[in-house]
């Protein structure tokens, strides 16, 4: 799947508008409870609505089976996100569901998992959502940043509290690592 023509500018333009818009540095962390602040929406643990012991107990019948999750509650999105995971991990859960508000996704497919109907995006919402999370959390500004300074995705990740895989992801996705080497070799002549 690939996602529609331009949507990788506009993401840029509209992570850049909503870090702008709460004071938020373009170069670096974006406070994500911050951000759902200002846009209406509230965050919780899962562990404050459930006891933490049930949720262990999903984590051992399936793992990764809950990550995160939106509900619509009287007209407020609240983010749900499971506190088993890493700081970083629960980071890109919370940002993906962001996205899916920002993007103004419908919970329009319907899905079976062991005979329980839920509704879920489509997949293309989802790989705009995952891509979404990615440039709210690390902008191109902020990645090339890095890369011009000698920054590893590893660095950038610990800088700005993602996993891994999110830094490499927006890494090798936004081509900031040739462009950084063209720029300094530029620079050197």
């Amino acid at each position: 799947m690939t996602l529609p023509r331009g949507f990788k500018s506009e993401a840029e333009r509209i992570a850049a508008d909503l870090r702008a818009r709460i004071g938020a540095d373009p170069r670096g962390e974006l406070d994500l409870h911050r951000l759902a602040k200002e846009l209406g929406v509230r965050i919780v643990a899962a562990d404050t609505l459930i006891g933490l012991d049930r949720l262990e107990e999903i984590e051992r019948l399936q793992a990764f089976a809950f990550s995160a999750c939106t509900f619509d509650i009287n007209g407020t999105p609240v983010i749900v996100y499971n506190p088993l995971r890493t700081e970083a991990r629960s980071v890109s859960d919370i940002a993906h569901e962001l996205a899916h508000i920002i993007l103004q996704h419908d919970l329009s497919e319907i899905q079976e998992l062991d005979g329980v109907p839920f509704r879920t995006c489509q997949a293309d919402q989802e790989e705009q959502a995952t891509a979404f999370a990615g440039t709210l959390l690390l902008p191109r500004p902020l990645l090339l940043d890095a890369a011009r300074n000698g920054e590893s995705f590893d660095d950038v990740a610990r800088r700005v509290g993602v996993t891994v895989d999110m830094a490499r992801f927006r890494w090798h996705t936004t081509g900031v690592e040739r462009q950084a080497i063209a720029s300094n070799a530029r620079r050197r002549q």
